[in-house]
């Protein structure tokens, strides 16, 4: 199970053992009624339904941790969540608020943004490309290390040692091509940063590092880190629903321009580490699809 995931799912378990003591329940095994219940509150106090689906994963995922043959059934909980996404959808709240994808255009003017001349400004451009070219997760990005990356003649072969659908980290190696635009070719922004971590005598360890205010390399980026430099970007290059962007926008980014481009789903999965059947990447082709296949396109309004 992936870091992220597994503090996601210990912070949701506290919570539902807290609540289990407070109510005089037991917490493991838990019953169907105990995770209704549960749910309900979680509804009354205005979670995200994103959030309680991740609660309830999260208790069944510890009674499976736990040896517990059955499961607490989540049928009544699943019921109430789903009266209480249709309130959500009736009232004008959106039932899943999704980064939005960046654009090449939209690539291009957070990498003009950086300042080039920095050391800060250079980071930034490959962590922006790298994180599109390879639709990268935050943490797949923070973990690269320089010898994952090697410049060979039709591009970068970047290699990620684990990822959140290699359960047995058996690794993978990830083709760039080269690009056609100086801002945003991978090889130009992998030259330029490895210049930098030459000069600092930086030739193993991390890739992608912090730098202080007198442009020092210090140790790896964090992951939350990375969510703060691209909305910071997007803020200043001016990007549509800027507020909105995440560094998983890179990642749907990255998915929604080889879709436009021609490129096939299942190309698209193996490229970002999906599942071959994974309903993000079909998220991302409707996108797509409902302005390139639109039936008013071609009626002359």
């Amino acid at each position: 199970m992936p870091a992220n995931t597994r503090r996601a799912y210990a912070r949701q378990w506290s919570a539902f053992v807290a609540w289990c003591a407070a109510q005089d329940r037991q917490a493991l095994p838990a019953t169907g009624e105990s995770l209704a219940e549960y749910v309900a509150q979680l509804c009354a106090a205005g979670q995200a339904s994103a959030s309680i689906e991740q609660a309830l994963a999260a208790v069944r995922t510890m009674h499976r941790l736990s040896g517990h043959t059955g499961q607490p059934s989540t049928e009544a909980a699943r019921l109430v969540l789903r009266a209480y996404k249709r309130q959500r959808a009736e009232s004008g709240n959106r039932a899943q608020r999704e980064a939005p994808p960046i654009t090449i255009d939209a690539l291009r003017a957070m990498i003009a943004a950086c300042d080039l001349t920095t050391v800060i400004g250079l980071r930034d451009r490959l962590l922006l490309v790298l994180g599109l070219a390879l639709m990268g997760r935050r943490s797949e990005l923070v973990a690269l290390n320089r010898d994952d990356v090697r410049e060979v003649a039709d591009g970068l072969e970047v290699s990620i040692r684990t990822s959140k659908t290699d359960k047995d980290s058996r690794g993978e190696t990830i083709a760039l091509p080269r690009g056609t635009h100086p801002l945003t070719d991978p090889v130009a922004a992998w030259r330029d940063w490895l210049a930098v971590l030459d000069r600092a005598g930086l030739f193993d360890g991390r890739l992608l590092r912090r730098v202080n205010r007198h442009g020092g390399l210090g140790p790896s980026l964090g992951a939350d880190a990375v969510n703060v430099i691209v909305r910071d970007l997007a803020l200043r290059a001016g990007v549509p629903s800027a507020e909105t962007v995440t560094a998983h926008s890179l990642r749907a980014g990255g998915a929604t321009v080889a879709y436009a481009a021609g490129v096939p789903v299942a190309v698209i999965a193996k490229h970002g580490r999906w599942a071959p059947t994974s309903p993000v990447v079909l998220r991302y082709i409707r996108a797509v699809d409902r302005w390139r296949d639109n039936a008013m396109r071609n009626v002359g309004l």
